[in-house]
């Protein structure tokens, strides 16, 4: 079993190495849901990580908030995302929806484009209508998992649903839960 850990800064990073992590999703401002950390805070954070052969994914998300951005957010995220993958982090963690609530595609596609790490969807996926239909798309672009809750953040931890996403990916796709999941939530 991969152990991940949700970790907000180097000091945590560190914390969670030294307790078995075996792989970490690199924050800042958890309280906001988790935007993008300072490269310096990737690079350093991706250097110790890497003495543990552990991996590390950051997350790309410009504020708090919904997930629908300006374009001038999302020329952001891609200018984050390749500098991300130039200090050596092992993959991105984002999402961008419409205000219909599924992936925006076009958008997604430009941020991502010529990316040579691995991607993971985050738990946006929990607020998109056709999950069926994105869960297929994200096949299709490359996407290595799927963060999600299963359902709303402020309800449990939704395992049948999880089981129905994990049953459709078929083993194409890793469906990863979070949100809340804690070693006392867990066992």
């Amino acid at each position: 079993m991969i152990k991940e850990v949700c970790v907000g800064d180097y000091r945590s990073a560190l914390r969670a190495l030294k307790h078995g992590a075996n792989r970490l999703e690199l924050n800042a401002d958890l309280a906001q849901g988790g935007i993008t950390p300072s490269i310096g805070v990737i690079q350093q954070t991706t250097q110790l990580a890497h003495q543990y052969n552990v991996p590390v994914i950051v997350m790309v998300r410009p504020r708090g908030g919904n997930f629908i951005y300006s374009n001038d957010k999302i020329e952001i995220m891609r200018l984050d995302a390749q500098k991300i993958a130039q200090v050596g982090a092992d993959g991105i963690a984002i999402g961008i929806l419409t205000s219909h609530r599924q992936i925006q595609t076009e958008q997604l596609l430009y941020v991502i484009k010529d990316l040579n790490i691995e991607l993971v969807f985050h738990m946006a996926f929990d607020e998109i209508s056709n999950q069926k239909l994105a869960l297929q798309w994200l096949i299709e672009h490359n996407f290595q998992r799927i963060l999600t809750h299963g359902g709303p953040l402020e309800q449990p931890l939704n395992i049948k649903h999880l089981q129905e996403l994990i049953e459709q990916a078929n083993n194409q796709i890793q469906i990863l839960p979070g949100g809340g999941v804690t070693k006392k939530k867990c066992g």
